[in-house]
């Protein structure tokens, strides 16, 4: 099969087509032929050197995909031969085949395209782990997301609202704001112009944030205590701001706050098919119905990952970047 590899860590031009040996399913995995996977900032740290995947994972990128079940491993049920599904990875996805754990397989849900159900997983799986399972964001509520205009960022803030929560978001320019307004926002940050803590505090009168979803890391550590409304929960899922920071622990005590941080890709198998059967009860319905849709900024040939990542590393996309073998 084709697929991409990363020989040696470097720039988007590090990603080198090249052909494997297909993958097989052994008992409990089912293989899929990929028909998109979707390109995460994960991938980018992977391919740079600085995220390896977990032991036993494909060595090449790709967390997500869509496509259809090509065969069923032993022990697996409930999952055809020929059956359109998406799915969550360890690796592998940046290729023509990939095998799964069963647990971490979806059906495509009603609605939703072959190739756009890529968009779904990661994302998914992400902020319902993280948004709701452990930071238990309820009607009524602000959650704060930074980076409202990544795929992360595009899901959250329609999942926060079927919820009955406010949205406030940040993002680096103006047409990202608008379609953050557009997919339910209500607060919208400049992080490039405006302050996000002075912003948020002025929206909701004083109170502040009860969750703030956290790309950034050490670069925001003190201010998302600073913009955190009593009994708040800062969820960390991402380090693009560093990884050491000074943090107030009298300000974080004063609120009786939470800091949470959390990665999917490392949890163990139980953990994360846990996760997609929560997913697929809670979220999948409001996909079906429409209420939350995957957003595609660009679909890519495989054989353009390069591309794809110099975009997401510009940060001028919106949504996710899905790659198509």
């Amino acid at each position: 099969m084709r697929a991409i590899t990363v020989p040696s860590p470097g720039g988007p031009d590090a990603l080198v087509l090249a052909e494997l040996p297909d993958p097989v399913a052994t008992p409990g995995t089912v293989v899929v032929r990929v028909a998109a996977a979707g390109v995460n900032r994960a991938d980018v740290l992977q391919r740079q050197g600085h995220y390896p995947p977990p032991p036993g994972a494909p060595e090449h990128p790709g967390l997500e995909v869509s496509g259809t079940v090509e065969a069923v491993g032993e022990g697996v049920g409930g999952i055809a031969v020929g059956q359109e599904v998406c799915a969550l990875l360890d690796g592998g996805g940046y290729a023509e085949f990939v095998a799964v754990p069963a647990g971490q397989v979806l059906p495509v849900p009603a609605g939703v395209g072959l190739v756009e159900a890529a968009a779904l997983p990661e994302t998914a799986c992400t902020v319902w782990s993280n948004v709701f399972m452990l930071a238990g964001l309820r009607p009524g509520e602000l959650l704060l997301v930074h980076g409202g205009g990544s795929g992360i960022g595009t899901a959250a803030i329609q999942l926060a609202r079927c919820a009955g929560a406010r949205v406030a978001v940040t993002a680096g320019s103006a047409a990202k704001l608008q379609r953050c307004a557009e997919l339910g926002a209500e607060v919208l940050v400049n992080y490039r112009e405006q302050d996000f803590v002075a912003e948020v505090r002025e929206a909701t009168g004083g109170r502040g944030a009860d969750v703030v979803l956290d790309v950034v890391g050490a670069k925001y550590l003190q201010r998302n205590v600073e913009v955190l409304a009593p009994n708040g929960r800062i969820v960390v899922i991402g380090l693009q701001g560093g990884t050491r920071g000074e943090l107030d622990l009298g300000r974080l005590l004063a609120k009786r706050g939470a800091l949470l941080a959390t990665s999917l890709r490392a949890r163990p198998a139980e953990e994360k098919a846990a996760i997609v059967a929560s997913v697929a009860e809670h979220v999948w319905p409001l996909v079906a119905a429409g209420r939350v849709r995957p957003v595609v900024h660009e679909v890519l040939p495989l054989a353009e990952a390069a591309r794809a990542h110099a975009v997401m590393e510009e940060s001028s996309h919106t949504g996710k970047l899905l790659l198509v073998p």
